[in-house]
């Protein structure tokens, strides 16, 4: 039989998630006959929890609007604080996929006192982003984000069940070395033994995950935000690129994403290394970054650009049409 105390805070917990429950419904719920509810409500009052209850036919239980959140008693700029992160992060798809956001955002909600929280209603409803989520993005369990993390943070050897990108099933035992939100999804990169190489999996599709006792250590200077980036910017790509730009190191890592190419300083200028399915995109990319380059492989990368080039010289020879005669 649970302890009373937990029925009390089972209570509040229900008192938080609703705006008003009867004493029937919350007897119901806590398998307690109303008397006690009533007793229970007197106990979260005598702990400083305003609780109020109305009689009547539309009466009840609920907690008082404007009450600071039990129990980690939150200032406003703490709760805001944590309310834009939740819509932050369902907004980037950095969850998984239980609906457990907008049940948590309901939650503060609901317990901020009112001029506050119509202020930040004002906010979020006209807020915009520039990176959006996909829809069609496929969100990680919860249990698997958690084990996974779980075992990064102890460095212990994982067993994951694991369906690849044809749907093919597969067992693989790894070493997590960290886990990386790129693009709206999850991956953890780490050694898989069964390959004895360093692999990233997406999330969305393990389906099981196993914590063992065998731990491992990380490779000194692992970087697996660089490690994750790198690999999808290698993955299904027909052409190897390497081209050196003519600027600073942080001029180019504010103009090329490192899912698109990493780059490393040399004497001679900024090397990019990268993957491309079509040498076209590769051309515009190039030309659309305006600073001096030389394409150092492929060799039909040079071809693609000139082609490109002569196509803007096409652009730049057209002529606007006259203007229509007027309409009398």
């Amino acid at each position: 039989m649970p302890h009373p105390a937990a029925r009390v805070l089972g209570m509040l917990e229900l008192l938080q998630s609703s705006h008003r429950l009867t004493g029937a419904e919350l007897a119901a719920r806590l398998g307690v006959d109303e008397r006690t509810v009533r007793r229970y409500a007197e106990t979260l009052v005598d702990l400083g929890i305003p609780v109020t209850a109305a009689r009547g036919r539309y009466g009840g239980y609920r907690l008082q609007p404007g009450y600071r959140l039990p129990p980690l008693m939150l200032t406003d700029d703490e709760a805001v604080a944590v309310l834009l992160g939740l819509v932050a992060a369902e907004q980037l798809g950095l969850g998984t996929a239980a609906p457990a956001t907008g049940l948590a955002q309901a939650k503060i909600r609901r317990v901020l006192p009112g001029p506050l929280a119509d202020r930040l209603d004002a906010v979020t409803q006209s807020l915009g982003f520039s990176l959006r989520r996909r829809a069609d993005v496929p969100r990680p369990a919860t249990a698997i984000l958690l084990a996974l993390g779980a075992a990064t943070h102890s460095r212990h050897r994982v067993t994951i069940g694991y369906r690849s990108w044809r749907g093919e099933p597969s067992v693989r035992d790894l070493d997590p070395y960290g886990l990386v939100f790129h693009a709206g999804r999850w991956y953890v990169t780490g050694h898989d033994h069964r390959r004895d190489d360093i692999r990233t999996f997406r999330l969305d599709r393990i389906a099981s995950v196993e914590t063992g006792t065998e731990s491992f250590a990380v490779p000194a200077g692992f970087d697996p935000v660089g490690q994750v980036t790198r690999s999808l910017a290698g993955v299904a790509y027909r052409w190897e690129v390497e081209v050196l730009l003519e600027t600073d190191l942080e001029q180019a890592r504010r103009r090329v994403p490192p899912s698109v190419a990493e780059l490393t300083a040399t004497s001679d200028g900024i090397l990019l290394r990268g993957r491309a399915e079509d040498l076209t995109g590769m051309a515009q990319l190039l030309a659309g970054l305006g600073w001096p380059f030389t394409v150092l492989r492929p060799a039909e990368l040079r071809t693609a650009v000139t082609e490109y080039a002569g196509t803007l010289a096409e652009y730049a020879a057209r002529r606007p049409p006259p203007p229509a005669d007027p309409i009398l």
